[in-house]
């Protein structure tokens, strides 16, 4: 059986939103949603949250979740990678355990709409494939790579694949783009090399709407509001 960990990252610091990671959403903190998905899974092995913040420490605690450090601060900062930061975890938490961990799921809190059956479909398809990793991703629509355009001297000129038509049915090949909910990674792969995702041997995991809101800023945070008070 192979042994997994989860980790959330969820540091202090937000330019968009202060303290995004515990602001109010629909009535409960942002991280809480994940967790409480997290904390379904039976597949998971340990989960811990990584964070710089005691306040996010304290309240993430209270929810019964392991936080077993808090993160140094070189590795909070805004020039801090997540695949750093998530290093540091899986060591961390390999040394207090006494064991090595084969895979490691991040959980991103910045993703509300995440269900423990996705956490389990991307640990599952990683776990029988040989692979580095397995990434979330979302449909692209009207964001279309033929849709993007750039602009040289005031004229409008493709970006990058040409606009054949107008219509965003016909619009191919399919793009997809990384919606930030989960990434789960060979524990080697991110230790020894810090790979986070890439390359040709990444899976990717299809989450349909509303998994593909990312808590950016304020709008998403009034959108992600209004599909949870309409579903309830």
């Amino acid at each position: 059986m192979s042994k997994i960990l989860a980790v959330t990252l969820a540091r202090g610091g937000s330019k968009g939103i202060p303290k995004k990671n515990i602001t109010n959403l629909a009535g409960k903190p942002l991280i809480d949603y994940t967790i409480e998905e997290a904390q379904k899974s039976s597949l998971i092995d340990r989960y811990i949250v990584s964070t710089d913040d005691l306040t996010i420490k304290n309240h993430v605690e209270s929810l019964g979740l392991d936080v077993p450090f808090l993160r140094p601060k070189d590795l909070s900062d805004d020039k801090a990678t997540s695949a750093a930061a998530l290093k540091h975890a899986v060591l961390f938490c390999e040394d207090q355990d006494n064991c090595k961990y084969d895979y490691v799921v991040e959980l991103m809190c910045t993703n509300p709409f995440k269900k423990v059956s996705d956490i389990d479909k991307c640990i599952k398809l990683i776990t029988s494939n040989n692979v580095d990793s397995v990434i979330g991703v979302s449909k692209l629509d009207d964001h279309h790579p033929a849709r993007i355009k750039k602009i040289e001297e005031g004229f409008i000129r493709d970006f990058a694949v040409p606009e054949l038509s107008s219509r965003r049915q016909d619009l191919k090949p399919e793009a997809f783009i990384r919606n930030g909910s989960i990434y789960a990674i060979n524990r080697d792969r991110l230790v020894n090399d810090n790979y986070r995702f890439g390359g040709d041997k990444s899976l990717a995991y299809i989450m349909e709407p509303p998994a593909n809101i990312n808590i950016d800023n304020k709008y998403d945070l009034m959108l992600a509001e209004i599909i949870i008070n309409q579903s309830n």
